[in-house]
């Protein structure tokens, strides 16, 4: 393997095995028994949110310090269980709540600044930090894993995140193979340089086949009613009950009004890294005030991102110079074929996601409720009820539905599908 002097990716909390996800398995619960109150609600939280009981029970919680969080682990799995009770708290009614109590909001705020992420459930909190396995050491098999935490308690919700975790550690893999991609390119290396994009296209067509085992376990109409409902952020969230967003309040009067994006898989620092490799650009993408500002919404992913692995993607992006090196004339057109099938790999991959996209969103946001979910209706205000009332969901016209992100949904994921393969040579 051909090492790169420049990126040391233990520097920025990223392994060749583990890829993004933590070297070790995420911490089951917290140590510390002064943490049992937040603990408690964590692990009967789905029975709590059917039962409505939730916002009752975090209303009660005694506004605890970070005082006795020590190691990086606990202050991540703290960081995953508040982003768990934030969601619940925001959404687990029938209408959603605008105010965050302190009980949640003051060490939420204290411990997201602590690992540079926001105050609510991430991808980070409800995939990367949240999973556990029978293995220690090979997490890349879903059926070997399950969650710590969950919104429902469902096989669906579980399934939902553990085909991230185990695309997550299969993609570490390629990490290594990307950086000496890299210093190929500076040795003038074609033919390594070729090798290792036909072993990095490999690595994404078996990415694409996990992906697509997300149907194997996981129902279209549980993930859409009841699932994503909890995922949905605080922004671009007006047609779902947050027209402000959610007041963060801290007590005595003070607090600030905050609007963040829920959880998304644009969150993940694998798939922006297959970009950066591939020099794929995604400007401006992501909906109209996104447009307007100049902003890429998957540019804005980062700040949803732990700290370290945004410094990683800002690293790669300094250094990346495959797609230069192989729109040079001098490129013989064995490496120009072996970049271009790397790139509709990706490609692939994303229309795999689009299409579970339309499986799982579109159809279900046209459909009624299947009569043996209990979910309530009527007067329900959340995600779902929103994007079923959107007007022209379908399939060929779906403007209307906004992802968990609060974007455009299609637009963007045709937009970053189509971006990616004009990337070819």
């Amino acid at each position: 393997m051909i090492t790169s002097p420049r990126i040391h990716l233990g520097d920025y909390a990223v392994s060749p095995v583990h890829g993004f996800l933590p070297t070790g398995l995420p911490l089951r619960i917290l140590p510390h028994n002064y943490y049992a109150p937040w603990e408690k609600l964590a692990g009967q939280l789905p029975t709590l949110i059917k039962t409505g009981q939730i916002r009752d029970l975090v209303d009660d919680l005694p506004v605890l310090t970070t005082t006795w969080l020590q190691s990086e682990a606990e202050w991540r799995r703290a960081y995953s269980i508040l982003g768990f009770l934030t969601h619940a708290y925001i959404w687990g009614g029938e209408k959603p709540k605008d105010v965050l109590p302190p009980c949640i909001s003051k060490p939420f705020l204290e411990i997201s600044r602590a690992l540079g992420l926001p105050p609510c459930a991430t991808y980070a909190a409800v995939t990367l930090w949240n999973f556990t396995s029978i293995s220690d050491t090979n997490v890349t098999e879903p059926d070997h894993l399950s969650v710590l935490t969950s919104f429902t308690g469902t096989k669906d919700e579980e399934w939902f995140m553990v085909i991230s975790v185990a695309i997550e550690a299969k993609g570490a893999r390629l990490l290594p193979l990307m950086l000496d991609a890299i210093e190929a390119v500076t040795a003038q290396d074609t033919s390594q340089l070729t090798a290792l994009l036909c072993r990095f296209t490999d690595g994404l067509v078996d990415l694409t086949r996990t992906l697509n085992r997300m149907y194997e376990h996981n129902q279209p109409h549980v993930f859409f009613h009841q699932l994503r409902p909890f995922l949905a952020g605080s922004k671009n969230m007006a047609a779902a009950g947050l027209p402000n967003g959610v007041f963060y309040d801290v007590g005595h009067g003070d607090g600030e009004w905050h609007q963040y994006s829920g959880g998304s898989n644009a969150q993940s620092s694998l798939i922006q890294t297959f970009d950066i490799f591939l020099g794929v650009s995604h400007s401006a993408t992501g909906g109209t005030s996104m447009k307007s500002s100049g902003t890429s919404y998957i540019q804005e992913m980062r700040n949803y991102m732990p700290a370290s692995h945004k410094r990683f993607l800002e690293a790669l992006s300094s250094l990346s110079n495959i797609r230069p090196f192989v729109n040079s004339p001098q490129v013989d057109s064995s490496l120009k074929e072996a970049y271009n099938a790397a790139v509709l790999a990706l490609t692939s991959f994303r229309d795999a996601h689009i299409q579970m996209v339309s499986r799982y969103i579109i159809v279900p946001a046209r459909k009624q409720i299947p009569p043996d979910l209990k979910v309530k209706s009527g007067d329900t205000i959340n995600l779902a009820t929103a994007s079923a009332q959107a007007k022209g969901s379908s399939e060929t016209n779906s403007m209307g539905l906004s992802g968990t992100g609060g974007t455009s949904l299609i637009p963007f994921l045709k937009h970053t599908r189509d971006t990616t393969k004009s990337a070819t040579c």
